[in-house]
């Protein structure tokens, strides 16, 4: 039987806590529910968790100062913030300390389902298997050579061409999320390294373009999609 998620939750507005516990608990979730930074630290130390979930502004100990000591502990367990800050400042310094994601209060309960749902599928990917090739299309991908052969033409592809178009392989035919691609490749989402990434999909779709049957289309308002016929050639 599969392991339930475990999620770790620090939330001082008891109401507002109480009820994402409950409703994370009804969707199958664990989830231990901490009141401060403090009490919260004291028991991530002790156990594992599979995501956190953080508020800012606690006592004690707030969200941000409490993330950096998860990340001593733990640099890859995801992190949640959830705010009633909008600044931009906030938001960013949040970004650089580690999290994964961001909500400002006030947000439905199940538009923190989709993000938590989103990021385990992301985590989830990295622990995959390598493929060192995929057949896509009428193309022969070869991601150790950073090859893309059809017929008797063969292209080579730089690093971060064959790297984007690796993740667009392992998420065929389903959302590629645009800031998981940003962070997998470049480390991280800023304006420059999003505006460097739509040029090399425009450079990948020049490239799959011959084969009519091949598309990477735009999601509005979450990444792209590869669609073609797909199959992993292992070693």
């Amino acid at each position: 039987m599969e392991d339930k998620v475990k999620i770790f939750m620090c939330e001082d507005d008891e109401n507002l806590g109480m009820l994402l516990r409950e409703y994370l608990l009804a969707k199958g979730y664990v989830v231990d529910l901490f009141p401060d930074g403090e009490a919260g630290y004291k028991a991530f130390v002790k156990d594992q968790y599979d995501i956190c979930i953080l508020d800012v502004m606690m006592p004690k100990k707030d969200g941000f100062a409490l993330a950096q000591e998860i990340r001593t502990i733990n640099s890859e367990v995801p992190i949640v913030f959830l705010t009633a800050k909008t600044l931009k400042e906030d938001i960013l310094g949040g970004f650089k300390i580690g999290a994964d994601d961001y909500l400002t209060k006030p947000f439905s309960m199940e538009e923190l389902l989709l993000r938590i749902e989103a990021i385990l599928r992301r985590v989830n990917g990295k622990k995959t298997k390598e493929v060192p090739s995929y057949r896509l299309g009428s193309f022969f991908f070869d991601t150790q050579k950073q090859t893309l052969i059809r017929g008797e033409e063969q292209t080579k592809l730089t690093t971060k061409e064959s790297e984007l178009l690796s993740l667009l392989c392992a998420h065929a035919n389903e959302i590629l999320e645009r800031n998981y691609a940003l962070k997998a490749i470049w480390g991280n989402d800023n304006y420059f390294n999003a505006r460097s990434m739509d040029v090399y999909i425009t450079k990948l779709r020049k490239l799959l373009k011959i084969d009519p049957a091949i598309e990477i289309i735009n999601i509005h308002g979450k990444g792209y999609k590869l669609i073609a016929t797909m199959e992993e050639i292992a070693r």
